[in-house]
């Protein structure tokens, strides 16, 4: 942290989970402590259940929310902070740290160039924010508060979950002691979950937003920034595109004569209808012709006599020197 910096009375406040990066943190931590032994593999599988969770459907009510974080710090009961503090160093270094999007990578840059301080805002661990921020160069971070006795964690928490208006009051605090103009900074998030802390500063900016904060950024005038394309490209269009060569491929097996049981039930040609059959037979009945089996088109076009000869053949000459 430069004396810049140190001075400055304005500041970035950034969510964590699908603002810096897809996802849950805390999954990544979780399956970073499967790794080392600390969880069995049905505890990592339940974690992987609500990440599925979090990430299709962006739910994240506050009494889930409270649930899944208290359930998470119930993992580390017994556990010494030394060792959680350096499982979480390598577990952003390794895991966390790749997935961050490189453009919100860019957005903490420019604060910095600017000599704004920033800070990681999460209901996350803040052990486990810490790590995140001094890995991004920072100046600190703010997260859930897990009780600590004699260095070990107990497995409760201390005060509420960080999350909704919570997070304002963090940050209204931090900025107290550390004099900063929260009119004058800026706050970044994804969900409407976080709108106190966006209200409480004078430059909000939604960040890969959920559909009510997307609403909400466009009737206040606030910037949204979104870095999910890739993300977008493979969960939309890739389904799409397979349906479509499905679709071709069905078509073209119908197109050369290939059983029709084999087809999908769309792509099957549909039964004659009492309308369409009645009409057929009208036609037959005005071409005798076609109802015994010669096709109209054929009559029309006569055919040569049988005794007629056919024409002589011509008798290919060699002439030397050209072949």
């Amino acid at each position: 942290m430069t004396t810049t910096r140190l001075d400055s009375r304005r500041a970035a406040f950034f969510d964590v989970d699908k603002t810096l990066l897809p996802g849950s943190s805390l999954y990544l931590l979780a399956r970073g402590m499967y790794r080392r032994g600390f969880y069995t593999w049905r505890d990592l599988a339940g974690f992987a259940l609500g990440q599925i969770t979090f990430r299709v459907t962006g739910a994240e009510g506050k009494r889930g929310m409270e649930a899944a974080r208290e359930s998470a710090l119930a993992f580390v009961e017994g556990k010494s902070q030394d060792e959680l503090i350096q499982l979480g160093h390598d577990v952003v270094v390794e895991v966390i740290g790749p997935r961050i999007y490189p453009g919100m990578r860019r957005v903490i840059d420019v604060h910095h160039a600017n000599g704004d301080r920033t800070y990681l805002v999460t209901a996350a661990p803040r052990e486990l924010a810490e790590r995140i921020a001094a890995y991004l160069g920072m100046d600190g971070a703010l997260g859930t508060e897990a009780e600590l006795v004699d260095g070990v964690y107990t497995g409760r928490l201390i005060g509420p979950v960080l999350h909704g208006p919570a997070k304002l009051d963090a940050v209204v605090q931090l900025s107290e002691k550390q004099g900063i103009d929260l009119r004058d900074s800026s706050a970044y998030s994804d969900s409407v979950n976080d709108r106190p802390m966006l209200e409480g500063v004078g430059h909000p900016v939604a960040v890969n937003p959920d559909r009510q904060l997307r609403d909400l950024a466009a009737q206040r005038g606030w910037p949204v920034q979104d870095f999910r394309k890739r993300r977008r490209l493979w969960l939309f269009w890739l389904p799409i595109g397979l349906a479509a060569l499905g679709a071709v491929a069905a078509g073209v097996a119908y197109r050369r004569g290939g059983p029709l049981d084999q087809l999908p039930a769309w792509r099957r040609p549909a039964p004659p209808t009492p309308a369409s059959t009645d009409r057929l037979s009208r036609l037959r009945r005005s071409m005798p012709e076609a109802a015994e089996g010669a096709s109209p088109l054929r009559q029309a076009v006569p055919e040569a006599p049988v005794d007629q000869e056919p024409p002589p053949r011509r008798r290919r000459v060699r002439v030397p020197g050209i072949r």
